[in-house]
Formats: structure tokens, sequence, C-alpha cells
């Protein structure tokens, strides 16, 4: 069985206002638009309220704010129907710690360690803080323990048959072996009222010594973990059943949870739950408290999402069930996995979903193929997996990654390089904010171990103190200068985390790692030198050995701890590059912000048009199935917004001129806070560039409003708070300055709605409308690139029409579906026409896109142009998913400004041609932008056999005559692209 491989994706965000209804009618849209496969948001059970899903309480269960069973397979059979795939997204890595919903958690909350899923979580019970022993530190609480407590915020409510602890919207379990404490206040008067020889007095008694005789929650023996489960849930019945039928033993209860809730004002009434509280397999604590002492992995710093030890084979068994059987009935084709270098061994994880893909157990020992042979895989899978640039694939059990690496691509191929030097260097004059940005990635990871990650370090600096202590010439190593060498040679990581395991290390890892330590021992010269040397010890004997097939054998038991410290520590290093760099450093860095994007490098050398071939090459050679994207959910601004950004690297002399007039213009509208202004200058820069990203596209000749439109003003307050406390400059999400984030407010609202807009606006608008026509050609230009190069494109929701976006929530909008099908249904004809057998010679179709190009704000020609190079795809697919890949020679006087290339597969062609850095060539105030002109005797070369081809304009139907002088075949860029500027040629 072979995977089935989309030949294009369309993402869908599914919640309780998207729901497996709403899909299925979209359905036939999708169909319509040519989409390969539907790619699903997680929509397994998750945390109530859920607006992504990636809040997993239940993996074989579906989310019942989607939908029931029903719903679903509705919506599967009307995939099925009109011949699409799906690929889901799932998430192995975490699960949402919501109690009412998570039944695993709930079972650890109540039993500690002896609770039949407290392996399943990644939770360190014998933690650094002795007093922690056993428990778990569940840091829930707005406020300090004791505050919450004597607030009468924290409420023991008897319910089915047992004690809860109720906080806000959070319910907890009590552990019923301390349950009696409550049950026994005041039991004498209930004896004396009932009588000793009331059966139901006995019966009440009988179930008190039952759980009172439960074995302790820090059983680790199976036999007694067992008893625990049996009797308590004995008991639980008993007791639910006497309540029922006894309103004397019901009053009880009620009254004793009445008085151990204490009355607020009176802190000694509180002393009782307290003690309670004490006995519990968890410490309720103040959120801020997770920096420093929790003791379970999360998904990042989000303390609602523990870890899974998804290396455990019950643990995968357990969570892959219901994704088993919907692979194996078809209704799911496809898996993306969702934050894969979290896995503590993410090669073992792929190779075991592809077994259970296949039908096969996990200890089959069967061999499954690698990257390199992607096609032999039974389950079409992708890895969340970030790329550092320059960084390779590791050879997983997969399809490819989700695409970053291609979005980064891309979009440098758009932005002059000498441009951005000199956007560069004006951005430190205006700002005067003078660090690189390798400086602000190093003090932004250094700065996330330090604060949201700190316990994590703390973990891992008392294993590498332990490993020190096992020998004598390093036990003298202290727990200090542990703790520093780690956060050096992590903060000096240039990729977020490398794979060593048991099979060895591969090239690349060993070079990350000495990178690593270079940089760290070169940034620190008054450093320790031996402890630094000693970790370097620990992660090489780890790594010394070659990727091989078959497990290294452990030399020794010091060999076998230091290979489970290092995959530690491997997992650590991930979430300290994710926070520090993509959200740290790159609110720090603002220099040009359509490279702040995840995956990339702000400071490193924009792509050139060859290296934009080897790239593409590589990818068909090695991972011809990779996804290509240019929008995601987790991007930081929309794929329209980046491709507008891009423009000012071609502008830079203009744009410097123009923000500092801006700056002097908004001056007084600055708040003074302790004799500094805010917004600060880096911040306004920011606040310039995120306005100019999504400035509505407009047509030309509208007149200047007086106001921004409306959402404009408060969708960038909500996103300037969200990124000045990412920055953690000014303000941060630990310690939130109100006071800053209130002049920030006011800044924005005076400079777009007050009636300072109306000196400001007239100044911005008409820089604005020239970068957007510019912007345009760029987006059209990277949305024919990503629908032809090598790879399976990803379109996300409602990125059809124009995308200007900010990060999340603002990418979390309600998408117009019912626009977007209208739009598409007046396509029909014109859609006819360019897919009869024979080009139109009337003209219709040309002048049909015209038209769209002529209103080109309204977004349409986007949709068709996506519309067309997907059901192109459909049509071709051989030849979009199996076709060679060859770079095109471009002559002339603009031959640095255009990107071209063939897909060829047995007689079919596919040749795209597109502009780049065209902002000088662009029309100021025209309805679009380009005339033929400026292209000159710019021409592509083809390749050979095509001097007597027939190729066609799958854009705009157009039939390009060839040229072939001395029986070299040449097409002039300036007929291709006369209509659109975007041209793809097809054969036939």
């Amino acid at each position: 069985m072979n995977a089935r491989v989309p030949t294009s994706t369309y993402r869908l965000q599914f919640h309780a206002g998207f729901t497996f209804r709403d899909a299925t009618t979209l359905v036939p849209y999708l169909a319509a638009l040519g989409v390969g496969a539907c790619y699903a948001s997680p929509y397994l059970k998750a945390t109530p309220g859920t607006l992504h899903g990636y809040d997993i309480s239940d993996h074989n269960a579906l989310n019942p704010e989607l939908g029931d069973e029903a719903d679903y397979q509705a919506f599967v059979a009307a995939l099925h129907a009109h011949h699409i795939g799906q690929v889901l997204d799932f998430v192995p890595n975490h699960m949402g710690t919501d109690a009412r919903t998570n039944a695993w958690w709930l079972d650890v909350l109540e039993n500690g360690p002896s609770a039949e899923h407290a392996a399943y979580f990644d939770i360190d019970w014998t933690p650094v803080v002795s007093t922690m022993r056993d428990k778990l530190l569940l840091p829930i609480l707005g406020d300090q323990y004791g505050c919450e407590l004597e607030r009468g915020h924290l409420k023991l409510a008897f319910d089915s048959g047992a004690l809860w602890l109720r906080y806000f919207d959070r319910q907890l379990p009590i552990n019923p072996r301390q349950a009696p404490s409550v049950y026994r206040h005041h039991l004498d008067a209930l004896r004396a009222a009932m009588g000793d020889d009331n059966a139901e007095l006995r019966e009440f008694l009988s179930i008190l010594t039952a759980l009172q005789n439960l074995p302790s929650y820090a059983e680790r023996s199976p036999e007694r973990i067992e008893e625990r489960k049996r009797e308590k849930d004995v008991a639980r019945r008993r007791l639910l059943q006497l309540v029922a039928t006894s309103g004397e033993i019901a009053a009880h209860i009620e009254a004793a949870v009445r008085h151990f809730n204490g009355t607020a004002g009176d802190p000694a009434s509180f002393d009782l739950l307290h003690e309670l509280l004490e006995q519990q397999a968890y410490r309720l604590a103040f959120w801020r408290t997770a920096l420093d002492e929790i003791n379970y992995r999360r998904f990042f710093d989000v303390n609602d999402l523990a870890a899974l030890r998804m290396e455990e084979p019950g643990v995968f068994r357990d969570t892959h069930g219901l994704l088993t059987r919907l692979i194996a009935e078809g209704a799911v084709t496809g898996v993306r996995v969702d934050h894969s270098d979290g896995l503590f061994d993410p090669a073992r994880y792929f190779a075991n979903l592809q077994r259970v893909a296949a039908g096969l157990d996990l200890d089959d020992g069967t061999t499954v193929p690698l990257g390199a042979h992607s096609e032999e895989l039974p389950l079409y899978v992708l890895a969340e997996k970030i790329l550092s640039p320059g960084e390779s694939l590791p050879d997983w059990a997969i399809h490819g990654t989700t695409g970053y690496d291609f979005l980064n691509l891309v979009n440098t191929l758009f932005v002059d390089p000498d441009g951005l030097g000199r956007l560069r260097r004006q951005y430190r004059r205006i700002t005067g904010r003078q660090a690189t940005f390798e400086e602000e990635v190093v003090e932004g990871k250094r700065l996330i171990m330090q604060t949201t990650l700190a316990s994590e370090l703390n973990v891992l600096a008392h294993s590498l103190y332990d490993l020190a202590h096992q020998d004598r010439r390093t036990r003298d190593f202290t727990l200090g200068t542990m703790s520093h060498a780690l956060q050096e040679v992590a903060a000096a990581l240039p990729v977020y985390r490398t794979y060593i395991d048991a099979y060895g290390a591969s090239d690349a890892d060993r070079r990350a790692i000495e990178v690593a330590f270079d940089h760290a021992e070169r940034r620190n010269p008054a450093a320790e030198r031996a402890t630094f040397g000693f970790l370097h010890r620990v992660l090489g004997s780890a790594a010394a050995h070659a990727r091989q097939e078959s497990p290294v054998a452990p030399m020794d038991e010091p060999i076998d701890r230091r290979l489970a410290f290092t995959m530690r520590f491997q997992q650590f290093t991930g979430p300290v590059h994710a926070k520090g760099v993509e959200d740290t450093a790159f609110y720090r860095h603002n220099a040009l912000l359509s490279l702040n994007e995840v995956g990339g490098d702000p400071a490193a050398p924009m792509i050139t048009v060859d290296a934009f071939h080897r790239a593409n090459a590589e990818r068909r050679d090695r991972w011809p199935f990779s996804m290509t994207t240019t929008a995601t959910h987790d991007t930081k601004r929309g794929e329209d917004a980046r491709a507008r950004l891009n423009v000012l690297s071609e502008v830079a002399d203009e744009w410097a001129k123009t923000v500092s007039s801006w700056t002097r213009m908004n001056a007084g509208l600055r708040t003074t806070l302790d004799g500094v202004p805010a917004p600060d200058r880096n911040d306004e820069y920011l606040y310039y560039q995120s306005l100019l990203s999504i400035w509505p596209a407009e047509p030309p000749g509208a007149p200047i409003p007086s106001r921004a439109p409306d959402g404009v003003s408060s969708r960038l307050v909500a996103y300037l708070m969200k990124a000045t406390r990412e920055a953690k400059l000014r303000t941060s999400w630990i310690a939130p300055d109100d006071d800053y984030g209130a002049a920030v407010t006011a800044f924005i609202e005076k400079t777009l709605d007050g009636p300072h807009a109306a000196r400001f606006l007239p100044a911005f608008v008409p820089f604005a409308r020239r970068v957007a026509r510019a912007g345009a050609v760029n987006s059209l230009a990277q949305l024919a690139l990503k629908l032809t190069a090598p790879g399976v494109p990803d379109i996300y929701q409602g990125n059809e029409l124009w995308d200007l976006q900010l990060v999340d929530p603002d990418n979390r909008r309600p998408v117009d579906f019912a626009t977007r099908q209208g739009i598409l249904g007046t396509f029909k004809e014109a859609m006819d026409l360019a897919e009869r057998s024979e080009p139109p010679a009337d003209g219709l179709l040309r002048a049909f896109v015209n038209d769209l190009l002529a209103a080109w704000p309204d977004g349409r020609i986007k949709l068709w142009l996506t519309a067309r190079l997907l059901r192109l795809r459909e049509r071709e697919p051989r030849l979009v998913l199996h076709g060679s890949y060859v770079p095109l020679s471009v002559d002339g006087a603009r031959s640095a400004r255009v990107v071209a290339y063939a897909r060829r597969y047995e007689d079919r062609v596919l040749i795209a041609i597109v502009p780049r850095l065209v902002a000088g060539m662009v029309h100021a105030e025209q309805g679009w932008p380009i005339s033929d002109a400026v292209w000159q005797d710019t021409v592509v070369r083809l390749p050979g056999n095509l001097a007597t081809a027939r190729l066609r304009n799958a854009v705009t139907g157009d039939v390009p005559s060839i040229v072939a002088p001395n029986g070299e075949a040449t097409v002039a860029v300036s007929e291709v692209l006369r209509i659109c500027p975007v041209a793809v040629l097809i054969s036939g």
C-alpha cells in the first residue's frame, strides 16, 4: 500500500463556530477550486471552547463541539464523493489539562504516582524540591495560594459520590483516602441523631473505614495500585447510593463541606481546607510559580498543556486508536504531526506511525522506508518541523515538512539585498537599537531560560550535576556552573534541536553541537572551561557514533545515562529556540518585518535566483511531496502582507524619509512615562510597518479617508499589545505594564481615528497605495511559484483572496466563504473557456482576466490564479508531483527580475515565468501596474525540443510566440506577461 499524496491541500480551522456540518457544505466549493485534500486542524475531543484544538483531552473521541459521529461521517462522505482526501493535524506531544474532559489527567490528580496513567505524562515525581516528592505542581491560581484560599475562591463540593475542589470553572478531584477527614466532621452529632444501630449510619461508617484504608497515592506496587483503584470505585458507588436514600447523611455531608469552605474575612476558618489540600497528590500554586518549580513537561511554557511520553509503546497505542481506525477506513488519508520537535524520539515515532498505518504491530520489526524512499510509505505524513537556514530534514519515515522552509525560501526571493542593507542601517539610526539579530537571539534565549523555562533548566542542571558527581574528577563542579554552561550552549545552538538517539548522530547533529560550544565558549571568556568540556563530553559521547540501522550497544551505565540526558536536553532546546527567537527576538528586531517569520533569519543573506532553483531541485529529488506553504495558523503575518512589506527593500531611501516624517508628525501623540516616550521608537517603527501591511487594498483615485476603515485600529491595538509583550522590553506577559499598553493604544487610536488622523492619513495613504500595487505583483508571483514548484502546495483558509492579516488571533477571524463561493461561481464561463482543448480566438478570456486585473484590489485575480493552477494540478498530477525540475535561463535587460523554470514528465511540460523586484517598474496611478514595454529585450530560453511546441498560458488562454533562431527556442517576457504579471505555460 502506497500513500495517497494529494495534489494540493486546503487548511480548515475547526472550532465551535466552524463545525463538521459547516465543512460539509464547503466541500463542493473546495472541489470546484481544485483542492486535492482537506487539511483539517485538530478535531479530536479537546478543552471545551477551544479555538484551535491543540489542547486534546481524549485522542480517541471526536470533539462534540464540532458535531457527532453522523456529522463527521457526512463530512467524510462528501469528501469521498468529490474525490478529496483528508490530511488530519494530529497532536501526539501533549494534552490539555482540563480535568473535566481529560480522564487521564483527572486520574493523575486524584491518584498521583499510583494513577493508572501516571506514566503517560512526563512528570518528575522526585523533583529537586523535596517537599514536592510524589506531588504534582498545579500552577492554575490567579494569585498567591493563601490569598485565593482566604478569599473563598477554593471551594469543596460533593458530587457523584465524591469530593471535588472547584476553582472558578475548574474542577479537581479530592484524594478519596483523605475524604473521611471531611465526612467525620461533627460525626458525633450525626451518631447521636441517628443512633449507632441505624443501618444507614453503619453503612456510612463502613464506607469511611474503606476510604481510610485505601492504599496511599504514593504506592508503586501494581497490586496496591489495583487495590486502590478497585476499592475507591466501590466506596464511591456505595456513598452515591447512600446519599440518594438518606437525607440525613446527605445533609451531614453538605454541612461538613460548608464548614470546610470557611468564611471570607476569617482566615482561621480556612485551616481545615488548607490541611485537606496539603494531603492531595497535587499542590495548588500561583501560575507564576511554574517559572521555577513546575515538575511536568509542557508544550513550551503553556501550563495547561502537559506533555506525553510518546516514546512508551503503551502511550502510543492508547493515543492512536481512533486515528488508526480513521486511516484504515479511508476517512483520513494523511497526517500532519504537530510539534515533532517535542517528541523524545521523533524517528521512532514516525516509524511507529507508518507501522500502524500499514496494520503492523509496533514491535513488528519491519523496516520502514526513510525520506529518500517516501513513495513506498503507506501513509502520507508531514512533520511540523521548522528547519533553520541551511538545515536539512532528517531521514524520517515521512514525506516532508509543513512548508516553513519553502515559505522563507520564496519570501526572500522578493527582497532586494542592496535595499535591505540600507533598511538595516536606517533602522538602527531611527530607532537607536544597535544590537545585531544574532545578539537579540542569544539574549532572547537566555531570557527565556531564566524566566518561563527556568524550571526545565533547573531539572537539566541537576541531572548534569548528578552525572558529574559519578566521577571523582568532575564531582567538584557546582550546580551553578552546570546551569550556566547549559544556558550558554542552548543559547548558541544554531538549530531548534538535534536528533541524537540510540542509533547514533548525524554529521549535521555533530556540526550543530560543535558550533554551539565554539560560540558559547567565545562569548564566555571568563567562564570555567572545564565545565563546558564536561558538558561537551556528555553530549559528545552520545553523538560519537555515526547513525546506523540498529541501536548502538551501550558501553556502560554512564553512557546510557548520558544518552538519556542528551535526549532530554534536545527536548529542551526546541522550546528555548522557539520562544527566544519566534516570540522574543522577532518582536525586538524590526528592520523589515516580512523577514521575521517562523523558520526565518532576518540577518541571513537573501536568496539568489540560482539558489532558489537549487533548493527546488533538491526538494524534487529528496522530498518531492513536502508541503509548500506561504501562510499557516502560526505565521507572524499573512502571505500578502509579507509580500507587500518586501517592497520596502526596493524603496528603502523613500521609506526612510517617509517614516521619519511620520515620526515627526506624530511626535505629540506619544506619552511620556518615567521620562521616556511611549511608544518607544522601536515599537513605533513596528507600528508603521504593521499598518502598511494590513491597510486594505484600494482602487486608484479613491478618496483619502479622514479615519481608518472599520477594524483597522482595533486589530492593530490587539497586535501591538501582543507584540510589545512578546518583545519583553517595556512590558511582558509575566509583568504587564498597563501604563505602557495604554500609551500605545492611545497613540494608535489618535493616529487612525482621532482628529489627528485627518493630518496623518493623507501623508500615509498615498505611500501605502504605491507599495500595495507592487506588493500585489509579488503576491501573484509568490502564488504561482508555490503552485508550480516541486511539493504539495497548501492554501490557508480564505487566502484565495488577499491575505492582509496579522498573527493569531487576527488570522483566526471567521472566513467569509459565501463571498468566495459567489466569486468562483462567476468564473464558470471563463473557466470553461480556459479549459477548452483549443484556445478561444475571440479574446474573451483575455478581456476577462484584464478586467480582473483592473479591479485587483478586490482580490478576484488571486482567486482566479489559485483556481486555475489548482485545477491544472488536479488534471496533471504526474507532472506536478513527479515532474523533473529544470531551471530556465533568462537573458536581456531585465533578466535579474525574472524567475523561470520548467517541470517535465514524459511528454508533458509546464513552464512558470514570474517577475521579482518590480517596484521601479510599477505605474504610480494606473489600475494595473506593469506595461509590457518595461521588459525590453528580456527572453526566457526554453528547454530543448520546444522550438515547434505549442504552449498555452493557463492563466490567460494566450498562445505565446516561440522564437527559435539557430534552433534555440525562446519566448519574450513582454509577450507572456503582457496581460497578467505571471505566466504558467502548459504544453498541448
